[in-house]
């Protein structure tokens, strides 16, 4: 039997507010772990309040912020009372560094406060944060937002994150939260810090310190952070090479298929009974989306499964009616594809992505975007010849790139994945010349229990759904949820 305080099953944090509030909050209301997406969550406020926060919910969240002198300078700055005017660009945002300024740390903190704190709203279930590892700078920050929310649980993948939790620890505490961030080509020693006690000054009582999932793909990785006392994570998530999003490159080296997709094999399954072993609850992900595999995991000894893709194109995700309607049409006449590109995201990683018409998957649509990193969240920080820190991504325009100490040969093929990600919630920066950021989708290639659901819902479905859904299993094997 399980821990009753242990979800059976997590929904996936996917995208960029993909797992939007309202998606999290829905599954937290069933008594599993909704989780809110933790990737531009200062762009995500910044552009909703641009927009003119229609239905106050984002005012309503920065009302209970407890450091009220932090958020009147982003209302000045931000909010637009009735929104933006047609075809009037977003104002930018400070761009991550290794030395944040105070505004940048600032709007971060508040942008995972409202998040966290709205998918909380009303209820006592519990809610988690995904970060991506690759985007080190921007970690303390958003942590700490969340946590001042009352954050149940953070999950972590794309990359090993053994500093998290220590980083917790120290928050939960009031204390400096520091991480080291990968500098290439520099042999020195570089971090970035948040301060709780100079940013909102003594905090009165420790915060609630949320549990920690790291996402991993391995069982070898897995070992190695549980070894530790100092960076053992409180459980995994095990996630396969058929989830969506991001996925660990194939063990070895890389070898494509005729389609120019990544080739896994025997070495890229992670061994269930060692992870077990560990004596840490774990989840599994990547094609356990359904009650068939759900039961299966639960015999594997796993807690339960974490899904994505059927969250995804629920009502409450962040996807627009527009693209969540294209991919339902697409599924409707079994006309869907999902590719996993090895060379779209700027962070090196296979990158899965859903072939729609109008997306960054139109090889026409891609040749008309206009290389600009403006957003620049998967910036690599690298060691100029001069000694000084500078930041570059694959996805700039190819001579900067290049200028910078880039290989030409990175750049072929890849995605602005923060802008194309932003226009998939309905967030895409429209350009001074007229120019709207198209979206990119990602979602598993397990398309197999969405076309369940959508035959069992024509006119689409919510959270609760797939909930009772995929839980038949553990009721049909008397698992207490």
């Amino acid at each position: 039997m399980l821990e009753s305080s242990l979800p059976v099953v997590i929904q996936g944090g996917m995208g960029m507010a993909v797992s939007s509030w309202k998606l999290a909050r829905a599954v937290s209301q069933t008594g599993q772990l909704g989780v809110v997406s933790g990737v531009g969550l200062d762009t995500v406020l910044a552009r909703r309040l641009q927009d003119g926060d229609p239905d106050g919910d984002i005012r309503r969240a920065l009302d209970h912020f407890p450091a009220q002198t932090m958020t009147e300078p982003v209302l000045d700055r931000y909010f637009l009372p009735g929104g933006r005017s047609a075809g009037e660009p977003y104002v930018p945002i400070p761009k991550l560094s290794l030395t944040p300024t105070r505004k940048q740390q600032e709007l971060s903190l508040l942008g995972n406060f409202v998040e966290v704190w709205l998918a909380k709203e009303g209820h006592g279930g519990i809610v988690g944060v995904n970060y991506m590892e690759k985007i080190q700078m921007a970690t303390p920050s958003a942590v700490l937002g969340a946590m001042l929310a009352g954050v149940d649980y953070v999950l972590m993948g794309a990359g090993i994150p053994r500093q998290i939790p220590h980083l917790l620890n120290e928050l939960a505490e009031g204390r400096l939260g520091s991480l080291t961030v990968d500098v290439h080509g520099s042999h020195e020693l570089h971090t970035v810090s948040v301060d709780p006690a100079e940013l909102l000054g003594p905090i009165p009582a420790p915060l609630l310190r949320p549990r920690f999932l790291a996402i991993v793909s391995a069982d070898v990785l897995a070992f190695y952070l549980a070894r530790d006392e100092e960076i053992r994570p409180d459980g995994f998530v095990i996630e396969g090479p058929t989830a969506g999003g991001h996925n660990a490159p194939p063990r070895g080296r890389l070898m494509l298929d005729d389609d120019n997709q990544p080739i896994y094999g025997p070495r890229d399954d992670a061994d269930l009974e060692k992870i077990a072993a560990l004596g840490l609850p774990f989840w599994l992900a990547g094609g356990y989306g359904s009650p068939h595999q759900l039961a299966a995991a639960l015999t594997a000894g796993a807690t339960g499964v974490q899904v994505g893709t059927l969250f995804a194109l629920s009502r409450e995700s962040g996807f627009t009616d527009t693209v969540r309607g294209q991919i339902l049409d697409q599924l409707d006449h079994v006309e869907l594809a999902v590719r996993s590109d090895a060379a779209a995201s700027p962070t090196g990683f296979p990158f899965k992505v859903a072939q729609l018409a109008g997306t960054l998957s139109d090889p026409a649509i891609y040749a008309e975007r206009v290389r600009l990193c403006d957003l620049s969240y998967l910036r690599e920080p690298y060691l100029r010849g001069d000694g000084v820190v500078g930041f570059r991504c694959p996805g700039e325009p190819v001579h900067m790139y290049v200028r910078k100490g880039g290989d030409a040969a990175n750049t072929v093929g890849r995605a602005c994945l923060c802008n194309a990600l932003t226009a998939t919630v309905g967030l895409g920066q429209t350009r001074k010349d007229g120019y709207t950021e198209a979206p990119l989708v990602t979602l598993g290639t397990n398309l197999d229990g969405a076309a369940a659901l959508q035959a069992a819902h024509p006119d689409g479905w919510g959270a609760n759904d797939v909930v009772d859904w995929l839980l038949q299993a553990a009721v049909e094997s008397r698992i207490v949820v």
